[in-house]
């Protein structure tokens, strides 16, 4: 997605007003016109300047690439950022138009070509500070060229060219990645859309599995939750709902802060992204009920009640998996009230999400409540943390029902 952006010293703005500048763009969104599905029609002088290879400067602008990096999506995220100082836009309306080619060095792969177009309302022409606007795109591993230019509405040209590449460490070889070497597609903005269906294994009773995520911010003090918050939580999510093995999910998405529960699904054959991504838009941060306010250890006693529920139900899952960022309680979870439950016999984990774990780095109140059920807690910090974490998962999981359905069977 681009987007404009005004730089005011250190105030930046999204279409916004700030020391008596105002700055408003119609933006639509990056279009990719092709990858390789059929023939690109270009105004020749654009085909001409993306092919010479020469870097102009008719419109005073810096570009900068960003280098792919892996998300926890396990999708490589590129793109660059370009500073037009607002003096080279100043004047009446004008149009900017951003076009680029992304070209995989596999030769079997087309390039891709991406184009926005968007206006620029009147600037004055002492206007200080810089505009900045930025673009980006998803890639499997490779190494790939890109031809970038920008023009606006009396064809002057901004250009720029570079290389880059997408690979793994030698240690991470053996992760999957979502795209395949070479590809190049948009940018995913929206988290929650629905997931491909999966073929299952057939031959096996399909696994069952409960999540209890917890979607809180990384800063337990911070007021909304931003999408770097849920990115790697859905991201964990996905990873699950794409394992063949599983065949029923039952999934729960709480709160602390809030103390409730935002979103249920019991024992369905995938995990509704869209239905949980409706209900997180409820999420009001710092807002709690005046009811609630009064129990002094209220969210102790909601994470307890909580896991006493959901661990004593009449459901019998193949795995019990907890997730999210850490909960730093002041009162710990009673174990008397947790210890009646230990004795399930299906293993429990913790895909505890931390990007910072050196700021806190004790065991938080689900940690503890794991360690008492002797349950398996991973630390999800990078994208290669979650890959690893529910391979190992998966297996551990995989192995524990074999040998239950094995006991069972000698009784």
């Amino acid at each position: 997605m681009i987007s404009f952006v005004t730089v005011l010293g250190r105030v930046r703005l999204v279409g916004g007003l700030a020391l008596g500048l105002f700055l408003c763009a119609e933006i639509s969104a990056q279009t990719l016109l092709s990858s390789g599905s059929g023939p690109v029609h270009l105004v020749g002088s654009d085909l001409a300047v993306l092919e010479a290879q020469d870097v102009r400067k008719e419109i005073n602008c810096t570009v900068t690439p960003q280098k792919p990096t892996l998300g926890f999506d396990l999708r490589y995220h590129a793109g660059f950022s370009v500073t037009v100082p607002l003096k080279e836009l100043a004047g009446e309306e004008n149009s900017l138009t951003i076009l680029f080619r992304v070209t995989s060095q596999s030769p079997s792969t087309e390039p891709a070509y991406f184009i926005q177009r968007y206006t620029v309302p009147s600037i004055v022409e002492d206007a200080g500070g810089d505009a900045l606007l930025q673009g980006s795109f998803d890639l499997g591993e490779g190494k790939y060229h890109v031809d970038w230019m920008m023009r606006d509405r009396i064809q002057q040209v901004c250009s720029s060219y570079w290389d880059m590449e997408a690979a793994l460490a030698a240690k991470d070889r053996d992760i999957k990645l979502e795209m395949a070497p070479g590809a190049i597609e948009a940018a995913h903005i929206e988290q929650f859309t629905e997931e491909p269906p999966v073929a299952r294994v057939l031959d096996k009773t399909p696994l069952k599995i409960k999540v209890l995520v917890n979607f809180a911010p990384q800063n337990s003090a911070a007021s909304t939750m931003r999408p770097q918050d849920t990115l790697a939580l859905v991201s964990i999510l996905r990873q699950l709902d794409r394992e063949p093995q599983f065949g029923r999910y039952s999934v729960v998405a709480f709160n602390i802060q809030e103390q409730r529960v935002i979103y249920r699904q019991d024992s369905e054959d995938s995990i509704d992204f869209p239905a949980l991504g409706e209900a997180l838009s409820t999420v009001k941060l710092g807002i709690v009920d005046a009811a609630k306010l009064q129990r002094k250890h209220g969210d102790t006693e909601f994470l307890t009640e909580l896991i006493q529920k959901e661990m004593s139900g009449d459901d019998h899952p193949d795995a019990l998996i907890f997730a999210g960022p850490k909960v730093m309680l002041d009162a710990s979870l009673p174990e008397e009230a947790l210890k009646p439950l230990t004795d399930v016999d299906y293993p429990i984990f913790y895909m505890n999400y931390t990007l910072n774990p050196q700021e806190t780095p004790w065991r938080d109140s689900i940690g503890r409540a794991i360690r008492l059920f002797r349950g398996t807690e991973f630390t999800i910090t990078r994208p290669r943390d979650l890959w690893f974490s529910i391979s190992d998962m998966i297996s551990r999981i995989v192995k524990s029902n074999y040998s239950r359905l094995s006991i069972r069977a000698t009784e």
